[in-house]
């Protein structure tokens, strides 16, 4: 564990603070703290900004509600940058969105951009809209006696694949089986932050195990 006394602030006294989702490792926003509301942060538990734009302390979610709770905070190679995990009870971004980094600058054609909470999005988008000649908006329509019985009929599908050792078609079946359970997540206003958060609650890892990576 390092002090704070030996950070590396700039020359106004402030040091950048990248601010990630403790589960989806999501980046949320990048902000500055000071000497002060970096020690507030640590005795709170919860972040405290410098706002440059106001010169002064500012602790996150203090109007909008949108607490960060602090999970952990690592220094860089340099110290002179930190990276502050939390769990957030609200939108990251004084705009209302998730984090504050969605806006696209460049975006590379050789390489898929899937990511589940991309999917994820995108079922919320296809269940506001019901486009037409949608699958998924056929099935937002049906309601949820169909959603859980092709959430059925794709679980068979994966033990018969699996049970006749197909790795191949194990994962097709596995990826039919997520995309149809995470429309049931849409349909019932379900999160993948909710499905996070309970799994972490079951996580438990060894006292030794956890001792070894820390070293």
């Amino acid at each position: 564990m390092i002090e704070i006394d030996e950070l590396k602030f700039d020359e106004k006294g402030l040091i950048p603070a990248i601010v990630t989702d403790y589960y989806s490792k999501k980046v949320l926003t990048l902000a500055y703290m000071s000497r002060e509301s970096l020690k507030i942060s640590m005795d709170e538990g919860r972040t405290c900004f410098f706002s440059r734009s106001r010169n002064e302390l500012w602790r996150k979610g203090e109007t909008s509600g949108n607490v960060q709770k602090i999970v952990n905070i690592y220094a860089d190679c340099d110290r002179d940058a930190l990276t502050v995990e939390v769990i957030k009870s609200g939108p990251a971004c004084h705009l209302g969105t998730d984090s504050c980094f969605t806006d696209p600058v460049y975006l590379c054609d050789d390489v898929n951009q899937f990511s589940y909470e991309g999917l994820y999005d995108m079922l919320v988008e296809r269940k506001e809209t019901l486009p037409e000649n949608s699958y998924t908006s056929y099935l937002f329509k049906e309601g949820t006696d169909k959603i859980i019985k092709k959430i059925g009929e794709e679980s068979t599908e994966v033990i018969v694949a699996a049970k006749g050792r197909d790795k191949a078609e194990t994962v097709f079946e596995l990826a039919d089986l997520i995309y149809h359970y995470t429309v049931l997540m849409v349909n019932d206003g379900i999160t993948p932050a909710e499905v996070t958060e309970e799994l972490a609650k079951r996580h438990i890892i060894d006292k030794k195990v956890k001792q070894k990576y820390m070293q």
